[in-house]
């Protein structure tokens, strides 16, 4: 590579982290400001860092964690089962024959290509019909399954589980849950993981879904709290302050889980790339 090359690739790359990076600055600097510093040009203002986190959570009597448990709720344990799901349909995909096999895997794939925001509204209506819209069921089942989790299940398990192997197993007596617990799932391991990042990261972000199917405060995620705090921030402006702290503490749990499991979805990302 030609040193302008090399130029023009750190350049670019320079570009991305800063673009990344700055709004992540600018939450944590705005987070240490009152109310008068967000809207004067003083960089740093008075220091409120403690004052804010305070407030944060006595703001609306403690409104604040209850939304950070329930985010949790969604996104820890629905991430969790959904990975294991789509390990598992992808697992089946692979390593099994049956009948039309292929073309329900082409309605996976096509299942890929629908937003999110489109499934909604049919959503609701199935909640709805089963007595399940405002409680926390509507919206962690839809969490749980994942066709873009399926199709890089069959892609980890193409990669991760021989079919040598498992033959061995067979041999061995082990049937086909025990094969795939015993065996093909330990080799899954680093797939999971990155398949839990991956739906860790779309639950907790989540917010459209919430806003569909959710009335009542206390199930509300974080992120739709958020957004109701900074609604009214526009008449009651104390609520800048607790939403931006808010919007800071949001962004540490996914932080967290990349940094702790980071060599598990390296390992996972490159499945199937050496054979």
């Amino acid at each position: 590579m030609t040193l302008l090359g090399r130029t023009t690739v750190n350049v670019v790359v320079g570009v991305a982290v800063l673009y990344t990076l700055l709004p992540v600055l600018w939450l944590v600097l705005a987070a240490t400001k009152d109310v008068d510093a967000l809207f004067n040009s003083d960089l740093f203002g008075d220091f409120a860092f403690v004052e804010n986190v305070k407030n944060l959570f006595a703001m609306d009597k403690g409104l604040y964690g209850r939304w950070y448990v329930n985010s949790i709720l969604y996104a820890v344990i629905g991430a969790a089962t959904s990975a294991f799901i789509s390990i598992a349909a992808g697992y089946a995909f692979d390593k099994y024959s049956f009948r039309h096999k292929e073309k329900l895997f082409g309605l996976v794939l096509a299942a890929v290509m629908v937003p999110q925001t489109v499934l909604a509204l049919p959503l609701y209506l199935m909640a709805s019909g089963t007595g399940l819209v405002n409680t926390f069921w509507a919206v962690f089942i839809p969490a749980l399954f994942n066709p873009f989790g399926v199709y890089l299940g069959r892609i980890f398990s193409q990669g991760y589980v021989p079919d040598e192997v498992l033959e061995a197993a067979r041999i061995d007596g082990a049937g086909d849950l025990g094969t795939y617990f015993k065996v093909a799932l330990r080799m899954l391991g680093p797939g999971m993981v990155t398949l839990f990042l991956f739906q860790l990261t779309t639950i907790w972000n989540n917010f459209f879904l919430p806003m569909v199917m959710l009335s009542d405060q206390l199930l509300y995620p974080v992120s739709l709290g958020l957004y109701q705090w900074n609604s009214s921030a526009t008449v009651s402006p104390e609520y800048y302050p607790v939403v931006i702290m808010g919007s800071l503490f949001a962004v540490l749990p996914l932080i967290l889980a990349f940094m702790l499991l980071q060599r598990f979805w390296r390992a996972g990302m490159t499945a199937g790339a050496v054979k």
